[in-house]
């Protein structure tokens, strides 16, 4: 007997799991970590502990946007969609909305401890997302609203990675890639506004048309790393000049010689938490030795104009040339040339570009995931080809967070992006992510 009512209670939470499941878009969640994960890349930094906070952020305010969504639907879904958790009864409406309001604030309070520009984003997303469940759906300004949130996301992630003092930078250099992610978000949903009924091919041959365009766009020339003031850390040397000087936003600081404007030399060893020791002759603008500790997120002691090359310990030489109060610097195993004409962050432009063949194939996965779906639904608008390419669109975010990456340079991480996608078409065959 006790194994009977086990064997029940068991299949009863299964049940209660799956509903919840198609409630959130369980496969639909595989698309969120490339938003922090890009938004990283476009700084020039690795991921990093508040990177992670961004991440985690974004998936409880998109999983509170999935249980929004079909609370604000609910009506809706009875007649269209009665299968769907709330109108079939297998979730009442309060807990759905219960569960939208606590993912809400679970995901303020992870974006707050990144910082407060990153809870200053993650409060415009999380309110783009209210606003768009409850009112903006089902107006003409509800496909840019979608599209807004998911650029913020993207941003969020940015500005999380960036160290606090250069947040706001960091946006900045994001900005190309949101904008070419809410591209994408923008023509999936003014096609999904016609899935349940189907309608005219014109909106997925649009939709068509930017896939194509974004495509040349993430596979073509690689876009440029951030070059006036973007974050140089996470395992990068940099060179650059600095109105202040910046170690930038490194992790370690490079342990070396650097010649200058005069011949200044870096001869200490520099630890991973960013105590350089200077020594040796500085000449320069104010011919002084850089002597003393220098911040891990991007200061660094020096008040001469340091200029030339230097070794970093273990890392990629850099070389160039460093005017002002102090000579910004990075720390890392890429190198990359530049000048900085801003306090406190090193930066520069690639070295090398990203290997062409890993964005021409992440292109080209982008195109095969939304285009051959896009396609069908221009031959015949029908509701379920109409739904499988707002499918295919929403699994395609995927391969195109992983070529923003790649394009930004930040190999390992698109791979890591991209690594996401077979657990999103696997789950999408268990659940539906429209």
């Amino acid at each position: 007997m006790s194994s009977a009512v086990g064997s029940a209670a068991g299949s009863v939470a299964r049940s209660a799991a799956r509903d919840w499941a198609e409630l959130f878009r369980l496969p639909a969640l595989f698309t969120v970590p490339g938003d922090a994960l890009a938004g990283a890349a476009a700084t020039g930094m690795r991921p990093n502990h508040r990177t992670l906070l961004a991440l985690t952020s974004s998936l409880c305010l998109y999983e509170a946007g999935m249980a929004l969504n079909d609370w604000a639907d609910r009506a809706d879904d009875a007649v269209e969609r009665p299968e769907r958790p709330l109108p079939s009864g297998r979730i009442s409406p309060p807990a759905a909305l219960a569960a939208a309001a606590a993912l809400s604030a679970a995901g303020l309070a992870l974006a707050s401890r990144a910082g407060r520009p990153a809870l200053a984003v993650a409060g415009t997303l999380a309110g783009t997302v209210w606003a768009y469940d409850l009112g903006l759906k089902h107006t003409p300004a509800g496909p840019a609203a979608m599209a807004a949130a998911r650029g913020l996301d993207l941003l969020l992630g940015a500005t999380a990675t960036a160290d606090r003092g250069h947040s706001l930078r960091a946006a900045k250099h994001a900005v190309p890639s949101a904008g070419a992610l809410a591209a994408h978000t923008l023509a999936v949903t003014v096609v999904s506004r016609r899935e349940a009924e189907g309608g005219t091919s014109a909106a997925p041959l649009a939709a068509l048309a930017v896939t194509t365009a974004l495509a040349r766009l993430v596979g073509g020339r690689p876009g440029a790393r951030p070059s006036d003031g973007g974050a140089c850390g996470g395992g990068e040397a940099c060179t650059g000049a600095g109105a202040g000087g910046g170690a930038g936003a490194g992790m370690r600081a490079p342990a070396g010689a650097g010649a200058g404007a005069g011949a200044a030399a870096g001869a200490g060893a520099a630890a991973g938490a960013g105590a350089a020791a200077g020594a040796g002759p500085a000449a320069g603008a104010g011919a002084a030795a850089g002597a003393g500790p220098a911040a891990e997120a991007g200061s660094a002691a020096g008040a001469g104009a340091g200029v030339g090359t230097g070794a970093g310990a273990g890392a990629a030489a850099r070389a160039g040339a460093g005017v002002g109060d102090g000579a910004g610097t990075g720390a890392g195993n890429r190198a990359r040339v530049g000048a900085a004409a801003r306090a406190g962050v090193g930066t520069g432009t690639p070295s090398r570009a990203p290997r062409q063949p890993l964005r021409a194939a992440l292109a080209l996965a982008y195109v095969g995931t939304a285009a051959k779906p896009l396609f069908h639904a221009v031959l015949n608008p029908s509701p379920p080809l109409t739904q499988r390419a707002v499918g295919g669109g929403i699994r395609a975010m995927i391969p195109l967070q992983a070529a923003l990456a790649a394009r930004s340079g930040a190999v390992g991480t698109a791979l890591l992006t991209a690594a996401l996608a077979p657990a999103a078409r696997k789950f999408a065959r268990k659940v539906s992510v429209t």
